[in-house]
């Protein structure tokens, strides 16, 4: 028999939803069968084997998500996986908009889950792409070339700002706009601060 072990607070996250909570219950249920483990992360429910996240519960406007945090090195035999913006590179989501789409898929979504968890036993990584891959906006181009510190600083920042940065900085159509983005943020990079810091 199997051990199924709840976590009290995956029954409260469950208990405080304002939508989805049937869902929730129900992708939970799917999810703990396959036994893995239940934390909450993010403020959601999360499932690890061997304390490696496998997947996560979350619940938007139009839809609620089953995520999987290396959905990108999956199989995805039926073409159901979503790459949730275009610069998530891991990740990837199976959306739902009631509960009965849930339960009948609930054999498919087992087999996504059972190859996530192959996919850790066997340590297979996702090949982020490099800060040096994503394009360094000409007004950030510019600073640098300014304040020789300011790009010693950016570098030593972590790949995860630095790529909140350069995404942040590159986003605005106009250069104006770009520019004021720019200008804003120097001293916070000089301070060796991300973007949220």
């Amino acid at each position: 028999m199997k051990m199924i072990r709840m976590n009290p607070k995956v029954d409260g996250f469950i208990r405080k939803a304002k939508k989805w909570k049937e869902e929730f219950e129900e992708l939970r249920n799917i999810v703990l069968d396959c036994e893995l483990t239940e934390e909450i992360k993010w403020m959601h429910p999360c499932y690890t084997y061997q304390n490696n996240n496998i997947v996560l519960i979350h619940g938007f406007k139009d839809y609620c998500a089953l995520l999987f945090h290396k959905g990108v090195l999956l199989k995805d035999a039926h073409g159901i996986l979503i790459q949730q913006t275009e610069n998530v590179q891991a990740a990837r989501q199976i959306r739902f908009s009631n509960v009965r789409e849930i339960v009948e898929m609930e054999t498919i979504l087992k087999a996504y889950i059972y190859e996530a968890i192959e996919v850790e036993k066997a340590g297979l990584e996702v090949n982020f792409k490099k800060n040096t891959e994503f394009t360094i906006p000409e007004e950030f181009q510019i600073k640098f070339d300014e304040i020789p510190n300011l790009k010693t600083a950016f570098e030593a920042l972590t790949p995860g700002r630095q790529k909140a940065y350069l995404l942040y900085f590159s986003a605005p159509k106009q250069s104006k706009t770009r520019e004021s983005r720019v200008e804003k943020y120097v001293q916070q990079i000089l301070n060796g601060k991300g973007l949220d810091d």
